[in-house]
């Protein structure tokens, strides 16, 4: 355990040094002013285009690993009395701050290569892997000490994905075992289905880095894990927290855990805004949907698109179908089957057939040596 937390500060920390380093770097650059101001400035007009509402939902999703089933696992490990309230409020907070104070770094250097090719920023500012593999390292080759920013560059966006996978590895990992019996002590089936995952993974990924590797990687990056599929899952998740298990029941057990009610905000959020956000966003999406275009001058064949389209729905099409195997499992009327399969098996009504020790064992505060052991186990 202590080598992973090592590990872990290691790989959160440093990519912050390097964005420090380029913005003290990126500000002294010719140019570097008309970078930040393009950053700053807002074209209000982009706010009727779908392309920035998908844009930005995408990013705020896979900035937050929501729908991606990350944060579920982690927070799995915390206990019963962690305030996950307060979590969501810093986790916010820190990634937001992020993002905002990231990009100074990126647009200082992008208004330094178009001060350098004389042409205007929006030429060189693009969006997606464009900005991070094209527009980005040809604007690093124009500094002094071109190798060093480079090597810093390209070294941190290695450790970023290591990050990412981290989290992204333990949460599909941590599903895959949940829906199995616990083994007995000792058992390394962890280990061996991190593994297996992990090489699966890898073959894939091999697609990615051939010649062609980029029009894969985009292919992937629109459909298969892309805003119109995250926003289709978030939606749903949702209406089945807000209006299924119910959003004052699930305000009653964040209280029973944290010792306080959230705001009443937040239970109208999770029942009428992020629903109407999420659908309108992937509504404007359908309605305005254009061919994928690789670097604005590639447009993906009819094939492709139907890949694309098959990865999408391989993770669309799994809450339709569920619903109804789980329907048609059931026995009785179709309202009982409903009942039956709505009604909560956690709550004020779980903990009222646990015995008082079982209950008061549940509902303990966190010892100080288990809370360390705790956090060494989560990094």
């Amino acid at each position: 355990c202590g080598t992973r937390w090592r590990i872990v500060y290691f790989t959160a920390l440093f990519p912050y040094v390097v964005l420090i380093l380029m913005l003290v770097h990126g500000v002294t650059l010719p140019g570097a002013l008309g970078g930040i101001i393009y950053y700053l400035k807002p074209d209000w007009s982009k706010l009727a285009e779908a392309q920035v509402w998908i844009d930005a939902g995408t990013q705020i999703f896979f900035s937050y690993a929501i729908g991606l089933g990350s944060l579920t696992a982690l927070g799995s490990y915390n206990r019963f009395h962690n305030n996950c309230y307060r979590d969501a409020y810093i986790l916010a907070m820190v990634n937001s701050s992020t993002s905002f104070f990231a990009g100074f770094a990126v647009f200082s250097v992008l208004g330094f290569m178009a001060s350098e090719q004389g042409v205007d920023i929006s030429k060189v500012a693009e969006s997606g892997p464009g900005l991070a593999f094209i527009a980005y390292p040809k604007a690093v080759t124009l500094m002094p000490l071109s190798p060093l920013w480079a090597t810093l560059f390209f070294f941190m966006l290695f450790v970023l994905g290591l990050d990412s996978q981290f989290v992204g590895v333990e949460g599909f990992v941590t599903g895959i075992l949940d829906m199995f019996p616990q083994p007995g002590a000792g058992s390394l089936r962890r280990e061996l289905t991190a593994a297996l995952c992990c090489i699966v993974f890898c073959l894939i990924d091999l697609s990615m880095v051939t010649e062609g590797g980029m029009y894969v990687f985009q292919l992937f990056d629109n459909y298969s894990a892309s805003g119109i599929t995250l926003l289709w899952q978030a939606f749903w998740e949702c209406v089945v927290i807000a209006w299924v298990y119910g959003a004052d029941r699930f305000m009653d057990d964040v209280a029973r855990m944290i010792g306080y009610r959230p705001l009443p905000f937040m239970k109208w959020c999770w029942a009428v805004l992020t629903p109407l956000v999420c659908m309108g966003i992937f509504l404007f999406h359908v309605v305005n949907y254009k061919p994928l275009t690789y670097n604005k001058t590639y447009v993906y064949p009819w094939w492709g698109e139907a890949i694309g389209w098959v990865l999408a729905l391989s993770s669309m099409l799994c809450i339709p179908c569920t619903l109804l195997y789980k329907l048609l499992r059931c026995k009785g009327s179709l309202r009982e089957r409903w009942q039956l399969l709505t009604t909560p098996i956690w709550g004020h009504h779980h903990l009222e057939y646990l015995t008082p020790d079982a209950e008061a064992k549940l509902l303990a505060p966190e010892p100080p040596k288990e809370k360390a052991m705790r956090f060494e186990t989560m990094i």
